[in-house]
């Protein structure tokens, strides 16, 4: 099996899929390993340390394309511009990508289409089900709690305020307010780095037991009015929630909304759209000068107004799209990453080689595109297939 692992292309993304630790197990399970040249340098591994692990470095990256089995990425294939083509276009019938593909997100529908149509086996790591069992291999996990932490030190740097409460010769300078939206592990982790920054801060989830946990953690809980029957999955998940309920929950949300400094944005239901919690009348309520942090605009964003990629400042609220958070700690990001999908290859290999029980819970849940077919049901229930 040959596992190719070329640099990301999005802008500003510093990560890579592996690092020299998790290419000598890969190589060790029988594995040949091609790096595209200069792939790790910006989370700071060096060529020189991939050779050492035993893989083979590769100056085209069509080249790598076009030999691997396996695709190893850390964000959706995009276009690449030094090339001059999309690097869906350099992949070939039935060569697995494993990565985050966002499926369900509509800025990448075409590009999910063009997977099927090449034949491409996708396999997305948003997918992975948070079960004993799947624990290693759960990327967004890792991710998250990056972007919860670094997410909070976007809006912190963006702020013309102090964080915490400041005494100074001529007075008192209040601590700043901070929402938390959703207390997953991004949540909880964005919540813990707000305190600790001196933030007094409010958390919102629909789940009782998440909001618990916020409120463990020193939060002000603001009450979603979502029965917990309505709001808790399998596996504790949100679930997707009706406009009449959303409409009640957005109502609930806005009085707080308009008295905070921060709003952190991270909620997300697995393999479907992020709902839209802000309005673009609740953002216009925040004093100037405040900042929006919306970590699910991958899924779509929770913000109405967040422009995916971009750090843009409306009604005088300063909103951060920023797609990839978590690649601003590339150094530690990449050794989560790196070693979560590291796992998830030993798991899904089979004798030297990729094989897919599609009756297992973690394949089922990760398989987006096969045999020329979209079968993820997030991404399907959003095109409307």
């Amino acid at each position: 099996m040959i596992i190719g692992v070329p640099k990301e292309i999005m802008h500003g993304e510093l990560r890579v899929s592996a690092i020299p630790e998790t290419v000598e197990k890969l190589v060790k399970s029988g594995a040949e390993v091609l790096v595209e040249k200069s792939a790790g340098v910006g989370a700071h591994y060096l060529d020189s340390q991939y050779e050492e692990a035993g893989a083979r470095l590769v100056e085209d990256v069509a080249e790598l394309y076009e030999k691997a089995d396996v695709i190893l990425k850390v964000k959706e294939p995009q276009f690449n511009q030094a090339k001059g083509v999309h690097e869906v276009d350099m992949m070939h019938e039935g060569q697995y990508l494993i990565t985050f593909l966002h499926p369900a997100a509509p800025v990448n529908h075409e590009m999910i289409k063009n997977l099927a149509r090449k034949g491409v086996i996708g396999l997305t790591l948003d997918g992975v089900p948070r079960i004993s069992r799947a624990q290693n291999m759960d990327a967004l996990t890792s991710m998250s709690t990056c972007a919860g932490y670094k997410g909070i030190l976007l809006a912190a740097n963006e702020l013309s305020k102090f964080v915490p409460q400041i005494f100074c010769a001529v007075g008192m300078i209040k601590p700043v307010n901070t929402l938390i939206i959703g207390t997953g592990v991004g949540g909880l982790q964005a919540l813990a780095t707000a305190k600790r920054l001196g933030s007094v801060v409010y958390a919102a989830d629909i789940r009782p037991d998440a909001a618990e946990q916020a409120k463990s953690l020193g939060a002000k809980v603001v009450d979603t009015g979502v029965p917990a029957d309505l709001a808790v999955g399998q596996g504790g998940y949100a679930l997707s929630l009706s406009e009449e309920v959303l409409n009640k929950e957005r109502e609930l949300l806005k009085e707080t909304v308009a008295q905070m400094d921060i709003v952190f944005c991270g909620a997300l239901v697995p393999g479907k759209l992020a709902p839209i919690l802000l309005t673009e009348e609740m953002v216009a309520s925040m004093a100037p000068g405040s900042v929006i942090v919306d970590i699910s605009i991958d899924q779509g964003g929770n913000c109405a107004i967040t422009e995916p990629g971009e750090v843009v400042v409306k009604h005088g609220v300063t909103i951060i799209g920023i797609k990839n958070i978590p690649g601003m700690l590339a150094t530690s990001s990449t050794w989560m990453f790196a070693n979560n999908i590291y796992h998830l290859v030993n798991y899904l290999t089979k004798d030297g080689k990729i094989e897919l029980d599609r009756n297992d819970e973690i394949v089922s849940s990760i398989l987006t595109t096969i045999g020329g077919e979209i079968v993820h049901a997030g991404a399907k229930e959003a095109m409307g297939l």
